[in-house]
């Protein structure tokens, strides 16, 4: 008797659901009826995450950054990145607190900014990059709360390049995957896989709600935070 072939195993591909999505792409035109160009829209969600962008740009771009390194100027480097994070509202105040001692020292200066340096405008595949700064914002010295969160992590770079970066708020972003029907593979302890989860996830509601086309990660991450953030249940009782 012949055996039968065996055929490989075809890797899981994930979807979100599409009347999932569907109802909360409604849901959040309730709140922002034009889109991603409503005012209110722009006033509440986009303008500040864009300001500390051009803010980013502003002090460091590549070649800023570049002669800012070479002069080993990391106290700097820190204070430029500090005053980007203090135009928004992403850390708690436990993880602004650590991340200022982390990087009110010499050694954790240059940890940072060699770090976030490398990540951004480093050669080499994506998946390393980030790894290596995962461990960059692990070595970072801590006086009380540790330094190492997902928002510590993945604010910077998605601040800094919002078409290539997302930021992780675990409870709002595991809340808005489970909405969605996504099942996304989360971990409290920052790694790859996850981030690149996270990042799968927001290309697919990219793709879902195209037509109201979304500029960038910026765009994907409010879309997906109005489903998963108790704010906007709050605002919803009130419209």
């Amino acid at each position: 008797m012949s055996k039968k072939t065996e055929k490989p195993e075809r890797p899981l591909v994930k979807t979100i659901n599409p009347k999932a999505l569907a109802k909360h792409r409604k849901r959040f035109l309730k709140f922002f009826p034009k889109g991603f160009k409503d005012q209110r829209y722009m006033e509440w969600e986009r303008d500040y995450k864009w300001g500390a962008h051009e803010l980013w740009n502003e002090n460091l771009n590549e070649k800023d950054f570049k002669i800012l390194l070479r002069k080993r100027e990391y106290i700097d480097i820190a204070k430029k990145a500090l005053q980007v994070e203090s135009r928004t509202t992403f850390l708690f105040s436990f993880e602004k607190m650590a991340l200022r001692d982390a990087v009110n020292t010499a050694d954790g200066a240059s940890i940072f900014a060699e770090g976030i340096y490398e990540l951004l405008y480093g050669k080499g595949p994506a998946r390393e990059r980030f790894i290596q700064w995962i461990m960059a914002v692990a070595e970072l010295p801590r006086k009380k709360s540790r330094v190492l969160s997902w928002p510590v992590l993945t604010l910077f770079p998605y601040l800094a390049q919002p078409s290539k970066y997302m930021i992780m708020k675990p409870n709002a972003m595991r809340f808005a995957a489970k909405e969605l029907g996504y099942d996304l593979e989360y971990s409290s302890k920052p790694n790859w896989n996850c981030y690149a989860d996270l990042v799968r996830l927001a290309d697919l509601v990219g793709e879902g709600i195209a037509d109201l086309k979304p500029s960038d990660y910026h765009d994907l991450q409010t879309f997906l935070w109005v489903i998963g953030s108790p704010e906007y249940d709050r605002i919803e009782e009130e419209l």
